[in-house]
């Protein structure tokens, strides 16, 4: 297997005045990305910067972050891409933990960064950071198993920790998402989710084909149907919130999205009602993969074909990886029945940055412990259930949110939906739900909720309350910050 930096040589080599990148500011062309990136990898060179060093990475979705890529994959550097929507605090830690060099970014956001670390305004700097370097590809060595990134988790459980994916590891995520988007010579990319993550992999794979790249810098369901109309997008990585709100847009018109071939979403399943609404609006558009920072992207792939048959399953083990459902004691337990999922091969992380008593408890004997409940089928489909921590526990009883959640999501007119436990005397934990509703009109009540629960859930599975709010909780990636409603309750409490 090789490195990124050495796919992207000849990528950047062969396709010349064929268009790479798109942004706010224009298309940029192969051989121009080439000439700003070999300039690029010397200046970073030239600022004393070796290999193993790292780069941190803090601004909005734009060009740079495609040349950074692969600068730093020809230089044995390594990337800390750093979400743009965390708190200011979160950088600080992860500029501070990552032991970083050098920061790069737009000057809003920069200001926002208190550690001592050298900056370098994207805006204002960058041009003439890289100007009169050479435009030749630097001469260093650098292997498959040298880290590429360093990956920090969302920290919804405790602090943020830093995933150390190698090329090898970035490979095989980007070979696997090619595969399931069933990417060809034909496509043009869209990014609007951060490419400080997800939509990463689709730029890794936008360079085994020479493919146009097109980077929107926001999401607005209405402009962004309309984007993918104009730019003619076919393959897309979308997280399930984001797919939802288009498909909740009014005068929604699938018609505009007529030039997508694929949009991979994953981050958080999609509730299977939710699903089969987008499905029977989109058509076979949707592939789902499931992953972590810890295991990028691909652990399980359900491509589009697929996906309508199989709504509740996130898809069958990737080709880079093995996959066990495990017990509390670590031993497999029997198809169809629920335990921790754990996988192992070339996708799986090396650990932990600088946190040897969190890689001892997440990677053993070569297994990693996702945290998340399953279940796989005979032919090794995966069902999720809901991560370890999320299962409540009333009266003795478990109960999977996720289950809850589903029927909930039955009702035509919720739109999105949490189910959470509260403290209780009496059972330990009680079951609580917050929904938004598509039309905030709507005349919907909580009793009506509790009898769908009622009527489709064993009696010890129905909320105990619901609760109908405007909007639920989220993280800079859209997933739905459970935790912030158990904790709100137990404050409360």
């Amino acid at each position: 297997m090789e490195t990124l930096g050495a796919l992207a040589r000849k990528t950047l080599v062969r396709h010349g005045e064929k268009p790479a990148v798109k942004d706010s500011r224009g298309t940029i062309t192969y051989a121009q990305l080439k000439t700003n990136v070999c300039q690029l990898a010397h200046a970073l060179m030239n600022e004393g910067l070796t290999k193993g060093d790292r780069v941190a990475i803090l601004m909005s979705n734009r060009r740079e972050h495609v040349e950074l890529d692969i600068a730093i994959a020809l230089t044995g550097l390594i990337k800390v891409p750093i979400n743009y929507r965390l708190h200011p605090k979160e950088f600080d830690y992860i500029v501070e933990s990552s032991g970083s060099s050098l920061l790069i970014g737009e000057a809003n956001l920069l200001e926002n960064v208190s550690v001592p670390v050298k900056k370098l305004d994207v805006d204002k700097e960058y041009d003439l950071f890289i100007s009169g370097h050479s435009d030749e590809f630097p001469n260093i060595e650098v292997g498959e198993d040298d880290l590429f990134a360093l990956m920090y988790t969302s920290g919804t459980t405790g602090k943020p920790k830093g995933g150390m994916l190698t090329h090898r590891n970035m490979i095989s995520g980007a070979i696997s998402l090619n595969m399931v988007c069933e990417i060809t010579y034909d496509d043009i990319i869209g990014h609007v989710a951060p490419l400080t993550h997800g939509s990463n992999f689709l730029s890794q794979c936008a360079l085994f084909f020479g493919l146009k790249q097109v980077i929107f810098n926001k999401f607005d369901p209405k402009e962004f149907i309309d984007d993918l109309e104009r730019e003619k997008i076919s393959v897309i990585f979308l997280v399930p919130t984001l797919v939802n709100l288009m498909i909740h847009e009014e005068n929604f018109d699938p018609h505009k999205l007529r030039y997508i071939k694929s949009i991979n979403m994953a981050g958080a399943p999609m509730a299977v009602e939710k699903l089969n609404k987008a499905l029977s609006l989109l058509g076979p558009k949707l592939a789902e993969t499931y992953g972590l920072v810890e295991a990028p992207l691909t652990i399980t792939m359900m491509p589009k074909e697929e996906l309508a048959k199989k709504p509740d399953s996130c898809g069958a083990i990737g080709p880079f990886v093995e996959v066990r459902v495990v017990d509390e004691n670590g031993n497999e337990v029997p198809y169809g029945e629920i335990g921790e999922v754990t996988c192992k091969g070339s996708l799986v992380m090396k650990g932990y940055w600088d946190n040897e008593k969190a890689t001892n408890e997440t990677l053993k004997d070569g297994w990693l412990y996702t945290g998340d409940l399953g279940w796989i089928d005979e032919k090794g489909y995966l069902r999720l259930v809901d991560r370890a921590k999320d299962m409540i526990i009333t009266g003795g009883l478990n109960v999977y949110p996720r289950e809850v959640e589903e029927v909930l999501n039955q009702h035509p007119d919720v739109k999105e939906t949490c189910v959470f436990g509260v403290p209780d005397e009496k059972w330990g934990e009680s079951i609580y739900a917050h929904v938004v509703l598509s039309d905030e009109t709507q005349q919907v009540n909580e009793e009506e909720l509790i009898e769908l629960c009622k009527n489709n859930l064993a009696s010890y599975k129905k909320p105990r309350k619901i609760e109908i709010v405007k909007e639920l909780p989220k993280n800079s990636y859209g997933k739905i910050l459970r935790k912030a409603l158990r904790d709100q309750y137990q404050l409360q409490g």
